[in-house]
């Protein structure tokens, strides 16, 4: 899977999130723990919370999407798309959320 489109749309905003879920729907994981998040994403498109886009980034990581993940993810997340710097223990955020998941 091209996780560039999904990591843009987390980390800079760019492709739209349309573009993102769209593409993520037309490159699947074969991965039965993704099924519910892209079932979402066909009923709902860019309503679905991007949480769901954060949860099938983990598993296309290899890592269990739960919840302390994907609330540190999405913190990480907002951080590199507002610009606001670096986390607590200095690492930029952008970075942060790809070590998280490498």
């Amino acid at each position: 899977m091209d996780l560039r489109p999904l990591d843009g749309y987390l980390l800079d905003g760019k492709p739209s999130k349309r573009e993102a879920i769209e593409h993520i729907l037309r490159d699947r994981l074969d991965d039965p723990r993704a099924a519910a998040f892209y079932r979402a994403f066909e009923a709902i498109g860019e309503r679905a919370a991007d949480e769901a886009l954060i949860a099938v980034r983990a598993l296309a990581s290899g890592k269990a999407p739960d919840d302390a993940l994907v609330r540190k993810l999405r913190d990480l997340a907002r951080s590199a798309r507002t610009g606001k710097g670096a986390d607590p223990g200095g690492e930029d955020p952008r970075a942060a959320f790809l070590r998280e998941l490498s």
